[in-house]
């Protein structure tokens, strides 16, 4: 039995809600055109074991995981395309934030600072963080300390505790915690954005027919076109997809390479 997961955005708790309901009607939309889809999303399984399960019927991935190391195991289905802050189409940048009472105004004022990441391998995270400080790096180093979280939200709270200066926060992360939890960014405020590169594409496994491939294309623009669904797409600022490749993914690559060729392969 297959199985659905969209486990990359799913807070504030608003987001998580409008995702289960967006799946419920993407589900039935696929089932109403000839192919078995999952009726719930499975909440269980982490959302990196599901990227590489066999049975996965429809997930969603990070850029950066895609062109490292999930490219022949997956299929991408669609990229999707956000109203957001930061976003442009299927493309989007990070956040670099600090401090709201911080006196820092520039990449250079970072030098020395303390940075949290939420991991090494996300692209929002980490890809374009370190683009974004590679050319200022001096043999292989800008940070004084370098804090991995786990998590953007928690990379937001070690800003805003003073446990770290500075970290880089997805846009739609950080856009989505400004609608639904103001709070939680009150303390932090954005000094500057990463280079864009596409967003977070929906999969699924690799051996998925390509009939039903076509199937999944059409039903997620039908679903996010619906009249009927368009409070819940409001929530998700979801507003419809771009069927990206391999060669525009490779952008993440490249700007994983640059920093190597910068001198700067680890945020350090």
């Amino acid at each position: 039995m297959s199985f659905a997961s969209l486990a990359m955005y799913v807070s504030p708790p608003p987001i998580a809600e409008a995702t289960h309901l967006f799946w419920e009607a993407l589900s039935k939309r696929i089932r109403g055109l000839g192919v078995d889809a999952p009726d719930s999303l499975d909440d269980d399984i982490r959302y990196d074991e599901a990227w590489v399960r066999p049975d996965l019927f429809f997930g969603q991935t990070c850029g950066y995981p895609y062109v490292q190391h999930l490219r022949g195991k997956v299929q991408l289905v669609a990229s999707p395309v956000y109203g957001l802050a930061g976003c442009d189409g299927p493309l989007k940048c990070s956040f670099i934030i600090v401090n709201a009472d911080s006196t820092i105004a520039s990449v250079e004022d970072l030098r020395g600072t303390r940075a949290a990441i939420n991991e090494p391998g996300s692209n929002s995270g980490y890809n374009l963080f370190r683009h974004f400080i590679a050319p200022h790096a001096i043999d292989g180093r800008f940070f004084s300390l370098v804090l991995e979280t786990g998590g953007h939200r928690e990379s937001i709270d070690a800003v805003t505790r003073g446990e770290a200066d500075v970290a880089a926060i997805d846009c739609i992360t950080f856009s989505n915690t400004l609608r639904f939890d103001p709070e939680r960014v009150a303390g932090v405020r954005v000094l500057a954005e990463t280079a864009k590169g596409p967003g977070l594409p929906f999969i699924t496994a690799a051996s998925t027919p390509a009939k039903d491939l076509v199937i999944l294309r059409r039903a997620l623009a039908e679903t996010i076109a619906d009249p009927n669904l368009v409070a819940v797409c409001d929530t998700l600022s979801l507003r419809s997809i771009s069927l990206l490749g391999d060669t525009e993914y490779e952008r993440l690559a490249e700007l994983d390479r640059q920093a190597a060729r910068h001198g700067y392969p680890a945020i350090a």
